[in-house]
């Protein structure tokens, strides 16, 4: 079993790691951390292996996964991340993490960031990573209708803020 188990997770890692990686840096805004969160991803996957049902694809158990650690991570960071806000020194997604993120829209990130999280994890599994109602429904543990009417406010929200960005843009260009 453990052969089988330790090859399994091998090509896991092979066929998902980039995706995850990707996924969690659009949450933490560090990729050193993302990949610290990614390995630590497939370290829960490994010793947790045993009470993968398969009763959804791997994939989908290990952004589960990946989002518990992720989740884990910025609990702890919260007291961190006020700090850096009070000083006015919070973190911004990089050039480079963008250019990782193979997205052309600094404004989309921006906006996106600026959600409340519930929003942004929903909009970043779903039409970010193309996940189904159903397989975003079990990464966050939530019921498919939440999925749902989560996902339309956070859309909602969303095109309010890039509306806001564009007509402050206007603006300034105007003025």
């Amino acid at each position: 079993m453990s052969f089988y188990k330790e090859n399994e997770i091998e090509a896991w890692y092979s066929q998902y790691h980039q995706t995850i990686f990707k996924y969690i840096i659009l949450m933490v805004k560090d990729s050193q951390q993302a990949e610290d969160l990614t390995q630590e991803t497939f370290l829960r996957a490994y010793k947790h292996h045993h009470t993968y049902k398969r009763d959804s694809s791997p994939k989908t158990w290990l952004f589960r996964i990946a989002h518990n650690t992720t989740l884990d991570h910025l609990r702890k960071m919260k007291p961190i991340r006020l700090f850096h806000q009070v000083f006015q020194k919070e973190q911004t997604v990089s050039s480079e993490d963008i250019v990782i993120l193979k997205e052309n829209s600094r404004e989309l990130y921006d906006a996106l960031n600026n959600l409340k999280d519930n929003y942004k994890q929903v909009i970043i599994l779903r039409k970010i990573k193309g996940f189904s109602i159903l397989e975003t429904a079990h990464i966050l543990d939530w019921s498919e209708s939440k999925v749902k009417s989560t996902l339309f406010r956070a859309m909602q929200t969303l095109e309010e803020k890039m509306k806001r960005e564009v007509n402050n843009d206007e603006k300034q260009v105007r003025g």
